[in-house]
């Protein structure tokens, strides 16, 4: 056999390397696979989980027109996904920084934007909304491209729909267990004076939500930490595929 592979007779398969077109199941036991999802995970299912309760935010912390939060929320989402697309473009060509550095950026940001929602200080609401809509469409607009940048375009889609599990999931874990239960939690201990209220229990306060802002802030510390170590892991792989400030598949690489 191993004479037949030295003439040629006979190619041994060999595994792809970071930059090239994974297969599905191949990329599944890679370590830079894992670490993507679980920091995108942290990043978007944070985020949304303030965002389906951003009304029930509002008004525990006295806003009656929670409109203007949600709109608010949206257009910086969509400065995020715009401005993260730019600057992390520029970057990596100009300097083959790793996109993934500003998730970790972000994602700092989003511990003290969490940490302020917690606080719940007289004007902040905006300006905290404001910050983690942007933080939270730059999670977006990176996570695609490094997906295509280390799992090749070929799979790219069964790639890209996998890794957008990370919002529902964390929709789920996050808000629908987590904040909803601390928010029912607290409702009730309002509502004991008065148990023949109506049935319809809200709550207000900054103790609604305090309890899960700081557990989404700790899980984005988490995250942050994941982002460096996989930051530092595929930075080779940017130098590779931007050499000279620009695409190229990659050939020779041992990466």
């Amino acid at each position: 056999m191993l004479l037949a592979e030295g003439e040629g007779a006979v190619k041994k398969k060999r595994r792809p390397k970071r930059g090239e077109d994974f297969r599905f199941t191949e990329a599944l036991i890679k370590a830079d696979f894992w670490l993507l999802f679980f920091v995108y995970f942290v990043g978007v299912g944070s985020g949304v989980t303030v965002l389906n309760n951003l009304a029930q935010i509002g008004i525990a912390q006295g806003v009656h027109d929670t409109t203007i939060l949600l709109s608010l929320f949206s257009f910086c989402n969509f400065v995020g996904r715009l401005g993260g697309g730019i600057v992390s473009e520029h970057f990596v060509r100009s300097k083959t920084i790793p996109r993934t550095i500003w998730m970790t950026c972000t994602q700092v940001i989003m511990i003290i934007t969490y940490l302020l929602f917690a606080s719940a200080i007289d004007g902040i609401l905006y300006a905290a909304t404001a910050l983690l809509g942007i933080c939270y469409g730059v999670q977006f607009s990176i996570m695609i491209p490094t997906v295509s940048e280390l799992f090749g375009l070929k799979h790219f889609g069964l790639f890209y729909n996998f890794m957008s599990l990370g919002n529902p999931l964390g929709a789920f874990l996050f808000s629908g267990l987590l904040a909803g239960y601390v928010y029912d939690n607290e409702a009730a201990k309002q509502q004991v004076p008065n148990l023949l209220s109506s049935s319809s229990i809200s709550c207000l306060g900054p103790n609604c939500f305090r309890l899960t802002f700081l557990v989404l802030a700790g899980a984005c510390g988490l995250g942050s930490i994941l982002s460096i170590i996989l930051t530092m892991r595929i930075r080779p792989v940017y130098e590779m595929l931007y050499a000279g400030g620009s695409f190229r598949l990659p050939q020779t690489s041992n990466h």
